[in-house]
C-alpha cells in the first residue's frame, strides 16, 4: 500500500500531537524539517536564512562582549515566562551588565525524545518574540537529540555577543569604600515563581518570574550617570551570593539594610512558608549597582523613570574591610553576616 503522495514529498510537522524523535537530531531529512518547520520559521533573519554553521556578525565601534549561559530549569513553563524566554532574558542581562549593547544570539538545544512538538514550538515562539522584544537576532543553533529517559524535556544553551563602548569601563573589582548599592527593584520574585509551581502552592496575590531583558535599563543609567562603578544580576544565589562576589573582587565589605530590601509580601510570606531566606532566591530581571555615593540619588531617579525600575531602591553601602564581610543591618537593630550559601537552595532554577 503506498501513501499517494508525490515522489519527495514530506509530510508537514505534527504541532499538534507529534513529538520529537531521534532522527530530528540525525543530521538527515527530519533534522533538516524540523530547522525549516520550527527553528527557522521562528528565528527568520538574513544571517540565520543562509544555512551556514556560524554567523558573521559586523560589529559597531567599540569591544566585543560574549557571555555564554546553559538553562535546564524546571518546570519548563512557569508563571511569567519559559525555558525560551528565561534563555533569551538570561545571556542578555549576562551581556549588558558589562554596559554592552547586545548584537545577537546563538541557540543550542538538547532535546528528549518523545518531547511534545507543541510544547517545544511554544518554547521556541516565547523565545523568538523576547529576542525581537529585545532587538536581537538569533543568527545561529544547533540541535541534538536525547534517547526517551536521558535528558528532561529541553534543554537550551545561548550565547550572546555585545559591544561595549569606548571609554566605559564597568566590573565587579571597581567597588570602593562609601559606595552605594541599589537594587532595580523587589528580589526573589523568579525562584518563588518556580518554587511555588514546584510544591502546588496557591497565593491570593499570583506570584511571577520577573525573567526580564535590562539592557535599555542599563543604557538609560549610563546614559545619565556614567559614573556607576559596577553591574550585576543577582541570578543563583540571590542577592547574597552576588554582594559577595562584588566584595571578594573589589576587596572591600558591604553593609545592606534589611528595612530598605524591596520584597513583595506574597514573596516574603512564601519563602516563610518554604524556609527560603529572599536573600538567597533567584532573580532574573532584576539589577544590582554600585556607584559613588553623590550619584545614587540621580541614579535611583533615572533607575525609577523605567519600567523595570520603578521600584528601585538604595540598599546599603560599601565600607572598607580586608576580610570582604557582607552584612545585614536587621529590622530589630542587630547586625548578621550574610554569607555564601552552603550546597543548592533552588535546584534547577534557571
Amino acid at each position: 500500500m503506498t501513501s499517494g503522495a508525490k515522489p519527495g514529498y514530506v509530510r508537514p510537522l505534527n504541532f499538534r500531537r507529534g513529538s520529537v524523535e531521534l532522527a530530528h537530531g540525525g543530521g538527515g531529512r527530519a533534522m533538516a524539517q524540523l530547522i525549516d518547520e520550527l527553528f527557522m520559521a521562528a528565528f527568520d533573519n538574513p544571517a540565520l536564512r543562509k544555512g551556514n554553521d556560524q554567523a558573521v556578525v559586523e560589529p559597531p565601534p567599540g569591544r566585543l562582549v560574549v557571555a555564554t549561559d546553559s538553562h535546564v530549569v524546571s518546570p519548563l513553563f512557569f508563571p511569567g515566562g519559559n525555558i525560551g524566554s528565561l534563555a533569551v532574558h538570561g545571556t542578555i542581562n549576562d551581556v549588558a551588565m558589562c554596559g554592552a549593547r547586545p548584537l545577537a544570539l546563538t541557540a543550542g538545544f538538547i532535546l528528549e525524545e518523545g518531547y511534545p512538538l507543541a510544547d517545544l514550538r511554544r518554547i521556541v515562539e516565547s523565545m523568538s518574540e523576547a529576542a525581537s522584544a529585545a532587538g536581537v537576532s538569533v543568527v545561529t543553533g544547533d540541535t541534538k537529540v536525547v534517547e526517551r529517559g536521558k535528558g528532561d524535556g529541553v534543554f537550551i544553551n545561548t550565547t550572546g555577543i555585545g559591544v561595549v563602548p569606548p571609554g566605559l569601563e564597568l566590573s565587579g573589582d571597581r567597588a570602593r569604600p562609601g559606595d552605594h548599592v541599589l537594587v532595580s527593584g523587589p528580589i526573589g520574585d523568579h525562584g518563588v515563581a518556580i518554587m511555588s509551581l514546584r510544591e502546588s502552592l496557591g497565593f491570593e496575590a499570583p506570584i511571577t518570574s520577573d525573567s526580564a531583558a535590562l539592557h535599555e535599563l542599563v543604557a538609560a543609567m549610563l546614559d545619565e550617570v556614567p559614573q556607576v562603578r559596577c553591574l550585576r544580576d543577582p541570578t543563583r544565589g540571590g542577592v547574597a551570593a552576588t554582594l559577595n562576589e562584588l566584595s571578594r573582587q573589589s576587596g572591600v565589605g558591604i553593609v545592606i539594610r534589611e528595612e530598605a530590601l524591596p520584597i513583595r509580601e506574597a514573596v516574603d510570606a512564601a519563602c516563610e512558608l518554604l524556609g527560603l531566606d529572599p536573600l538567597y532566591v533567584a532573580n532574573e530581571g532584576k539589577l544590582l549597582a554600585i556607584c559613588p555615593p553623590d550619584a545614587s540619588e540621580r541614579l535611583l531617579a533615572v533607575m525609577r523613570a523605567h519600567p523595570l525600575g520603578s521600584d528601585a531602591a538604595l540598599i546599603g553601602e560599601v565600607i572598607e574591610d580586608s576580610h570582604g564581610f557582607v552584612q545585614m543591618e536587621t529590622a530589630f537593630g542587630g547586625t548578621r553576616n550574610v554569607d555564601w550559601i552552603a550546597g543548592e537552595q533552588l535546584p534547577r532554577i534557571c
